[in-house]
């Protein structure tokens, strides 16, 4: 097997930030003094930012813009990254090996930019990645490839020389479909859609501490 490009998700696959999401939009709306239905980021999971301040907007009577609403919500995520969120298990070694295979790395993130760079920075990662991509970048979410092509564009590889590597299962069934080759990986917050990652993915991880295999497997 052919690699000459990996694209790595952000939240929940590089960072350990999927509960901080979770958390996220209860403070932003906390701070105009309402309170989030347990199940409301759950719910906007798989939305795009400004997907997701519509449904708040109906949900929670806001008169507040799209684009206020998102930068709510961001604010209180950007506390998170710069002092909370935690790197996965084996985020180092992972783009290591891959480095040392001579196999250039980008993050496709429904995340805004700022917030990646943001978060890599803090870590000392940014320079790690030949290119960032987020949804904003190419107008769709995660259930439309578009931000996986963009990537692998920049990158210079072709969608089925190209690693996915993501946790969540909606998004490596995108991959999947688009011809790239999907790597799922565990994250407590898709403990009851494991067994689902596993059957989409081409390869699957505990960690990516176990990517050598993946690399390893290179014909």
């Amino acid at each position: 097997m052919r690699i000459t490009g990996a694209v790595f998700d952000l939240d929940g696959t590089l960072l350990d930030s999927n509960s901080y999401w979770d958390r996220a939009p209860d403070e932003y709306l906390k701070t105009l003094g309402k309170r989030a239905a347990p199940d409301l980021a759950r719910r906007i999971f798989t939305m795009t930012l400004p997907e997701a301040a519509d449904c708040m907007t109906r949900e929670y009577g806001l008169t507040q813009t799209a684009e206020e609403i998102g930068e709510g919500v961001n604010a209180a995520m950007e506390r998170f990254y710069r002092t909370e969120i935690p790197l996965k298990e084996g985020v180092r070694e992972a783009l290591d090996w891959l480095g040392e295979a001579g196999v250039p790395v980008a993050i496709a993130s429904v995340t805004d930019r700022p917030l990646v760079e943001c978060a890599m920075r803090r870590f000392g990662l940014l320079d790690r990645f030949s290119a960032i991509v987020t949804i904003a970048d190419v107008g769709a979410g995660k259930n439309e490839p578009d931000v996986y092509l963009e990537a692998a564009r920049r990158l210079g590889s072709m969608p089925g020389e190209t690693l996915v590597v993501e946790d969540a299962l909606h998004a490596l069934e995108t991959a999947k479909r688009a011809g790239f080759i999907t790597v799922g990986v565990y994250d407590d917050t898709s403990l009851d859609k494991q067994e689902a990652i596993r059957n989409i993915s081409d390869y699957y991880l505990n960690s990516l501490k176990e990517i050598d295999f993946v690399l390893g497997d290179r014909k």
